[in-house]
């Protein structure tokens, strides 16, 4: 993987959603490779919460926030300076866009827009990394992976949103920034994430953990789902690669990336369930004896050979190592280690270079 963390040392970045699951891995990334972060998010929405473990409220410019204040957001980004932004706030459940879909289109499309805004109006910036979801695509379950290229849509209102995200991005990046000079801006485009630290609601591991805290199993609505599932490090190495290139040549890198596993490394829900009781060491599952009338994808795949061939990028851990590493996670946080030192150890397995 060629990416050089040293490019970000010194650097001042803008993250937002930094306190959810995946931002709080990302920021614990840059602030270990020297970065000066800012971050701006809603409250914790769980308890645990990653980003409060990990202790980063003290090491980074941590701002309350909703990206669908424009005026907020926009002050706190001119306030920061940055030089690079990562966009990662979202809702972000799927079952949450059925129970709420007007929430989920606000924050997703105009809480994004308003993130674009913010950025154009910024002089400082010279790369953004505007994160959207695979479920971007209008998916139709064929048997290969989606291309950048390929039609965006969705029949859920997450799926939807995340699409419109796309267009909305696809707009501002013709109409104001391909003109911008010394300035690039890419979205990304990840699979299904695990990892430590991730305590949302309707998420399998979550769900698993919850359930073995319990002594009940865990009830699979969809056992048979195939996802390509990757390791929280593996799209955040990819976000990182695509940011350092943006830096060094904007209008090269300038377009839409997939960051996903290895091809034939998609696994079914049962497949990595039954893979993480074997790591844990315990745990149970059942699958649930009614279907939901919410309709989920069974099959989506990712193609990443844009990513392969033109960022020199493609994930590092395949699927078994990715679930033991996030099973290891949940059970040494269980027996009482700190967060901050499992998850600093996981992240120099992944980024030799940011050993001490």
């Amino acid at each position: 993987m060629a990416l050089d963390l040293n490019a970000f040392k010194g650097k001042r970045v803008f993250i937002t959603g930094h306190n959810g699951f995946k931002g709080a891995w990302l920021t614990k990334v840059l602030t270990m490779a020297g970065a000066t972060v800012t971050g701006y998010s809603l409250k914790p929405s769980v308890r645990p919460n990653h980003f409060e473990l990990l202790g980063l409220g003290a090491q980074v410019n941590s701002i309350e926030g909703d990206i669908r204040d424009l005026n907020h957001l926009q002050g706190a980004l001119a306030a920061a300076s940055p030089e690079v932004v990562f966009h990662l706030a979202a809702q972000a459940l799927v079952r949450k866009s059925y129970a709420d879909p007007i929430e989920t289109i606000s924050t997703n499309v105009l809480g994004s827009a308003n993130l674009l805004e913010a950025v154009r109006n910024a002089p400082t910036v010279k790369a953004l990394v505007y994160i959207t979801s695979d479920k971007a695509y209008e998916n139709v379950e064929w048997e290969w992976g989606y291309r950048e290229n390929d039609l965006l849509g969705g029949r859920d209102p997450y799926s939807a949103s995340k699409g419109a995200a796309e267009l909305i991005f696809s707009t501002y990046l013709r109409s104001y920034f391909d003109e911008r000079v010394g300035f690039g801006a890419a979205s990304a485009r990840a699979g299904n994430v695990i990892g430590g630290g991730d305590w949302s609601a309707d998420r399998i591991i979550p769900d698993m953990i919850r359930a073995i805290e319990s002594g009940n199993p865990v009830v699979l609505r969809n056992p048979n789902a195939t996802r390509p599932w990757q390791h929280v490090l593996e799209p955040i190495s990819g976000y990182l690669v695509l940011a350092e290139n943006l830096l060094n040549d904007p209008k090269k890198y300038s377009s839409s990336w997939n960051f996903g596993p290895r091809p034939n490394q998609s696994r079914k829900v049962v497949e990595i369930v039954s893979d993480f009781v074997n790591f844990y060491g315990k745990g149970s599952f059942e699958i649930a004896t009614e279907s939901s009338s919410q309709h989920e994808a069974g099959l989506l795949q990712l193609n990443c050979d844009k990513a392969n061939n033109l960022l020199a990028w493609e994930a590092q851990w395949d699927v078994a190592y990715s679930v033991k590493q996030t099973a290891d996670w949940y059970k040494r946080y269980a027996d009482g280690e700190a967060s901050s030192d499992i998850t600093s150890e996981q992240i120099v397995d992944y980024f030799p270079q940011l050993a001490n």
